[in-house]
Parts: structure tokens; C-alpha cells; sequence
């Protein structure tokens, strides 16, 4: 990393770096929940309970890090983040009531929430300087990160105590973090210039990227310190992009498998397929969400992402056979898989660290919503009655993004 030459890829790299450990740790501590819930002897409900820990802990801590992020700089806040939640991972394995598990997962969730919006900052500055719409692969990154990070934990499952595991993560993480956060913080955040050539000839310098509406910071992020009324409202709007898909992606992780075999008698083991022909179709999805933007512009790209995410979950969702329900979620994930980073890649670019926190926090607020709804929703009715909703949403995502276009146009 260090004898990369140019500054703006050297940082891309740390950069990716930091998503992928973010992505690898959370997968990590994931996978051992059964056992922690075994250790405390805590019940279905009460474990649930607990697991709200981390979205409160993230939810309540986004904000205030988006203020330190605007007066000590992204770089630091995510190497600091990056240090806590190596840190934290460890703490759930040695709680032995629910009530102490509960409070260090508040803890675990605080870090983790705070990492998203310094190094998601972090990125909203790199995708201005660099001119191209890069944000997806970083969270890409995360996506694999957590494939890898789930993958080992499944196989040291057997042979490591949860203690023993999460500690290896921390010391993994700690390592991770002295190699990046060292170029990290050995680099400024770029500030991108504005454009000195006339529009014709700025036009035809960037022809791949199409113009798309509401994007009034064309000349490089707007970070105001006091954002007006319009910019507040478009990043409320964003953040509701990212809401609508951050409760399907709750949605999929705590339902999808319990749909499968519940509703369509799948066996556990192709259950459990279920989550990960989602999250393997995200991934891919994210992986080719650069060139996707630069031919379709980040409007088109949510309206034809929330399109396609709603009628992956219609099939997904009312598909009679477990193949057509598998090919559903997998269309889902393709869906998804761009409209959060393009969501919060447009707050950040608007109104900077605060931008990308408000995003955030909406966004994990549909996440800390969706399984309660559904759970609701499938006791009134039915699961695949309520996995419904996650189509809903898909699709109010692609209504905001034609609004949000004919909006801008008039």
C-alpha cells in the first residue's frame, strides 16, 4: 500500500481496506450468536432484545459522529472507530446475563455506526476528487468482507470457543488497522477543484457520467455548515432511499430463511442458500455498480434498482417453489445492491460528514424496523403476506427517484 504512487489510489485502497474489515468483523460476531445466546441462557425474546443493542448503540451515535468527523476530519474518526470496534467485537463473549450482553453490544454498536459514517465520509470526498462513481465498490467490499468474515467463522465454529474467536478478530482487526489507518492518516482528505474550463469543454471531458437531477453540487461536495431548507430536505429524501433499503436487507437476513422453510418445506441447509444467493447477488451487484452509474446515472440507477428489487421480492415472496423463491431473493439482492451507497453518497456530496449521517441513521432505522414490522405483519396475516413489504418499498425507492427527477427538471 505504501509504494502505491498515486495519492487518490492509495487512499481508494485503505479505504477499501476499512469496508472490508467493517464487513469481516460484524459477519464475525454474527455467526457466533447462537452461542452467546447458550452462554447467557437467554430466551428467543430477551436475546432479541439484546441484538437492539447494536442498532441503538449505531443509531445513537451516527449524528455526533458525523459533527467529529466535520471538526477533526474523516481520516482520524475512521482509524479511531476502526480501534473501538476491533476492541468491542470481544466484549459479547464475556457477558454471562442478557443484561450485560445488551450493554456491550450498545458499546459494539456505537463503534460500528461510528466507523460507517467516518470512512462512508471518507469516500463521499473520494468519489468528488476522483470524478467517477466508485462508491459501490467500497461497499462491495464490505459485502465480501462479510462473506469472508461468516465463511471463517463457520469453520472455526467447532474448534474455537466464541471468546477464542472474537479475540482473533480483535487482534486481526487491531492488525488491519495499524497497516491502513497508517496511510490513512498519512493523507488528506481531497478537496476536488472546481472545473476552470467552459461547460462544453467539461462536457466533453466527462461524457460517461450523465447528468442526473437533484445534483446541484456539480462543481465539488457542498459541506455547508448550516444547510438550507432544500438541501435538508434532499438529504431526508436520500435517507429515505436508504431506509427503504436497509429494511429489505433486515428483512432478508432474519426472514428469508425462516420463509424457505417454513411456508415451502425447505430443508435447513437450502434455507439457508436463501440469504446467500441475496447477499452473493448484492455483492455482484456492488462489484459492477461503477459502470452501471456511468451509463445510467445515479436516478436511473435507483429507479431501475427499486424496480427490479420489488418484482425479485413479489416472486421471492409468493413463488410457490423453493427454486423461483431462491431466484427471487437473488433478483432482490441484485436490486438493492446500489441504492444505499447512491443514497449516501448523494447526502455526503450535499452536505458533507452530517449528510452522510443523517443518511445513515435513517437507513439503519429501516433496518432496526423491519423484522419487528414483518413479525407484526406475518402474525395479522401471513410471512409471505408480509415479506410483501419489502417490494413496497423497492418500489417506493424507484417512485422517490422519478419524483425526485421530474422535481428537479421543473
Amino acid at each position: 500500500m505504501p509504494g502505491t504512487g498515486n495519492p487518490l489510489t492509495r487512499l481508494r485502497i485503505a479505504l477499501t481496506v476499512f469496508f472490508a474489515l467493517d464487513g469481516f468483523i460484524f459477519a464475525g460476531w454474527v455467526v457466533r450468536i447462537p452461542a452467546v445466546k447458550h452462554q447467557t441462557h437467554a430466551s428467543a425474546g430477551a436475546l432479541g432484545l439484546a441484538l437492539l443493542g447494536v442498532s441503538a448503540g449505531a443509531v445513537v451515535t451516527m449524528m455526533l459522529i458525523g459533527h467529529l468527523c466535520r471538526r477533526y476530519g474523516s481520516h482520524p474518526v475512521t482509524v479511531v472507530c476502526a480501534v473501538l470496534l476491533s476492541l468491542s467485537v470481544s466484549l459479547p463473549p464475556l457477558a454471562h446475563s442478557v443484561i450485560v450482553l445488551g450493554a456491550v453490544l450498545v458499546v459494539f454498536g456505537a463503534a460500528y455506526g461510528g466507523i460507517n459514517v467516518a470512512f462512508n465520509s471518507a469516500a463521499v470526498d473520494l468519489v468528488a476528487a476522483l470524478r467517477r462513481p466508485v462508491m459501490p465498490s467500497f461497499h462491495a467490499a464490505f459485502s465480501l468482507g462479510g462473506m469472508l468474515g461468516a465463511g471463517l467463522g463457520g469453520l472455526v465454529a467447532g474448534h474455537l470457543s466464541p471468546t477464542r474467536h472474537l479475540l482473533g478478530l480483535t487482534v486481526i482487526g487491531l492488525l488491519v488497522t495499524a497497516v491502513a489507518g497508517r496511510t490513512l492518516l498519512r493523507l488528506e482528505p481531497p478537496v476536488p477543484q472546481a472545473p476552470q474550463a467552459p461547460q462544453k469543454q467539461e462536457a466533453q471531458h466527462m461524457p460517461q457520467v450523465p447528468r442526473d437531477l437533484p445534483a446541484p453540487d456539480e462543481d465539488g461536495p457542498r459541506h455547508p455548515h448550516r444547510p438550507d431548507p432544500r438541501t435538508r430536505k434532499l438529504v431526508a429524501v436520500f435517507g429515505l432511499i436508504a431506509l427503504c433499503t436497509a429494511y429489505g436487507e433486515g428483512a432478508m437476513a432474519d426472514w428469508g430463511a425462516l420463509h424457505l422453510q417454513q411456508d415451502l418445506d425447505a430443508s435447513a441447509g437450502v434455507a439457508a442458500v436463501g440469504y446467500s444467493c441475496f447477499a452473493l447477488a448484492m455483492t455482484l451487484g456492488r462489484l459492477t455498480g461503477t459502470a452501471l452509474l456511468e451509463r445510467l446515472g445515479r436516478t436511473r440507477t435507483v429507479i431501475a434498482g427499486g424496480g427490479t428489487a420489488a418484482a425479485g421480492m413479489l416472486l421471492g415472496s409468493l413463488a410457490p417453489a423453493v427454486w423461483a423463491a431462491l431466484i427471487g431473493f437473488a433478483v432482490t439482492g441484485i436490486g438493492l445492491a446500489n441504492l444505499f451507497p447512491v443514497a449516501v453518497e448523494r447526502a455526503g456530496r450535499l452536505a458533507g460528514p452530517s449528510g452522510v449521517a443523517a443518511a445513515s441513521t435513517l437507513g439503519y432505522g429501516g433496518m432496526l424496523l423491519g423484522p419487528p414490522a414483518i413479525g407484526f405483519m406475518a402474525d395479522w396475516f401471513s410471512l409471505p403476506a408480509a415479506l410483501t413489504s419489502v417490494a413496497v418499498l423497492a418500489a417506493v425507492a424507484a417512485l422517490i427517484g422519478c419524483v425526485t427527477r421530474r422535481s428537479a427538471a421543473g
